[in-house]
């Protein structure tokens, strides 16, 4: 693997380049005001042109040098700011003298670094020497024509570009080519141990560059996309592994997680569906991880992994579908048993003793229990495979959890707890001190189902908080609106949070033995949210209480109110039924 020059030399490099035209600069200022210096200008080749040179120098260095570094190369960049000012230099010593003018130092400077950025400054340096002998010696024939000096003068030039060819050119590498050598580095660096351990994973395993080409793609990989590996190589990667969502909608380039990952060079996870080149179509967990060099911590492309997840989905849908089925027949029976004891426990229909009637309240809130389950079973199964119904508009979230919360304060207060309204500036609402002024946090989701949330986490902090306060609150900023439900219960333990949003998932503990769960709750509140494209968490220590979160895309007032205008416009253009009579 070729060695590259450190980032340290180019630095160096330009900053000398910057530091001259500087000094040049510097001195035609002062040569303005001080005559004595004004007067020398000529003679130390300082001329209207070696002026001109110097400010294009330093308007690149400091403007499109940095520009360049990250979309042409670092090398390149530094090619183009020493081809200035050997520009420069050349103009210099032509006016001060072939012969003894002391700028040929900064000349033979220049070619023994110029090597760093490649053998084109090298092969330029021979050039201009060659074309000086020719333009400016026309004489070369006579014995006047080539002075001793100047013999000398050229043949140190010479010297000094066939030094710096030799000594940059194994070290000499462009800057993209070098990201490439260090991830072909880092998985080749014992290629047979590489090349045995990915081909004998099971999942795909596909490595891109920071081009988003591909650099290396296993058998498993390879099968997967329908494309030969040798074939792949050097493609880019969203043309081989075509992706779309799960439930076979196109995915747009900005969401595309080949896309996303060089961008924003953070791990992704999705479930995804791979459509190969011959059409077939696979269910996969697509994982993609960014490489980052162990110690400058530079980005140098990501590798993929692809696990074949078909047949559990087709498992999982199997599954959803006899839940469905089963919770939507058996809620039938619970009903009209849930009916008939509620019948038995109305006084004016019949009458029991006090025995009885214990009883009765016993299996009446035992078959409502069973009847909120098959509700809730019935609607992870909806959630999970797409069918939760949904109507999202435009929702200002600070009126509406400002007034969901003044209809649940009640039911805090039943209890004995107190319940706040915070806002964005941690300042309480109620009815006493009236609204504080707060920003409108606009989202895109179905009311009804951000209210399902909100009162699920809301029940669940009133019926673990013995005493104390909940509070419902909200803030966010440009691009997040988050809300939160606070309390100051027992806490949830550090080992069960990463857990808590799963299906069926409770905490054990004495608290939970004694209230009633169906442990679907927070899964739907997970799957709801995250159909608005949020975010659910949680935040808790054992005895302080506990802090849930909802994050949603925020919308920008322009983009609600277009949004809300075309609502609109839907709702009043109905079309004519031309078959009904007038």
């Amino acid at each position: 693997m070729m060695e590259s020059v450190d980032k340290r030399w180019y630095v160096g490099y330009t900053w000398w380049i910057t530091i001259s035209a500087i000094a040049i600069l510097a001195v035609r200022l002062i040569g303005l005001f001080v005559p004595a210096v004004g007067d020398n200008l000529h003679a130390w080749g300082i001329d209207i042109t070696t002026v001109v040179l110097a400010l294009i120098t330093l308007l690149y260095r400091f403007t499109l040098y940095k520009k360049h570094t990250e979309t042409l190369g670092l090398n390149f960049a530094t090619l183009l700011l020493s081809m200035i000012q050997l520009t420069n230099a050349i103009n210099m010593i032509n006016i001060t003298g072939w012969d003894n003018s002391w700028y040929i130092l900064v000349l033979y400077t220049m070619f023994f670094f110029s090597g760093i950025v490649g053998i084109y400054p090298i092969i330029g340096g021979i050039l201009l020497l060659s074309l000086y002998i020719l333009i400016s010696i026309p004489d070369i024939n006579k014995t006047d024509g080539l002075t001793l000096q100047t013999v000398g003068t050229l043949a140190v030039g010479y010297l000094m570009c066939v030094i710096s060819y030799f000594m940059w050119r194994n070290r000499y590498i462009d800057q993209e080519s070098q990201k490439v050598s260090h991830l072909t580095g880092l998985l080749k660096s014992n290629q047979q141990q590489s090349e045995i351990l990915i081909k004998s994973i099971a999942d795909g395993v596909i490595v891109i560059n920071t081009e988003g080409t591909i650099s290396l793609m296993n058998p498993a990989a390879a099968k997967m996309v329908e494309w030969g590996i040798d074939e792949a190589s050097e493609v880019a990667a969203n043309k081989v592994v075509h992706l779309t969502k799960e439930d076979g909608k196109d995915i747009t380039d900005e969401e595309n997680p080949l896309s996303v990952v060089l961008k924003q060079q953070q791990q992704i996870d999705k479930t995804v569906q791979l459509i190969g080149r011959k059409d077939k179509k696979t269910i996969v967990s697509l994982v993609i991880s960014p490489i980052l060099l162990p110690k400058t911590n530079e980005f140098v492309g990501a590798v993929a992994v692809l696990r074949d997840v078909s047949e559990a989905r087709k498992a999982e849908q199997q599954r959803a579908d006899f839940i469905s089925t089963a919770s939507h027949e058996m809620r039938t029976p619970v009903a009209a048993i849930e009916g008939y004891l509620a019948l038995a426990l109305n006084e004016k229909v019949s009458k029991i003793d006090s025995a009885a009637r214990s009883y009765l309240d016993k299996a009446h809130m035992s078959t409502q229990h069973l009847g909120q389950l098959f509700q809730d079973l019935l609607t992870s199964a909806k959630a999970e495979d797409g069918r939760l119904t949904s109507n999202p508009s435009v929702v200002e979230l600070g009126t509406f959890v400002e007034q969901l919360t003044n209809d649940l304060r009640l039911v805090a207060e039943k209890k004995g707890l107190a319940m706040d309204f915070l806002t964005e500036a941690g300042n309480t609402v109620n009815a006493t001190n009236g609204h504080v002024l707060q920003p409108l946090y606009y989202v895109y989701a179905d009311a009804d189902r951000l209210r399902e949330v909100i009162i699920n986490l809301f029940d669940n902090a009133v019926k673990y908080t013995e005493k104390g306060r909940i509070s419902v609150g909200l803030t966010g900023d440009a691009k997040v609106a988050q809300c939160f439900i606070r309390d100051t219960g027992p806490g949830i333990p550090p080992e069960d949070l990463p857990h808590l949003f799963q299906k069926f998932y409770r905490v054990d503990n004495s608290a939970t033995r004694t209230i009633g769960g169906t442990g679907l709750g927070l899964f739907i509140c997970r799957k709801i949210v995250e159909l608005y494209n949020g975010r659910i968490w949680v935040e808790s220590q054992l005895g302080k209480g506990s802090s849930f979160y909802i994050n949603l895309p925020r919308l920008t007032n322009e983009k609600a109110e277009q949004l809300q205008a075309a609502a609109a416009n839907t709702v009043t253009a109905k079309p004519v039924n031309s078959d009904v009579a007038p």
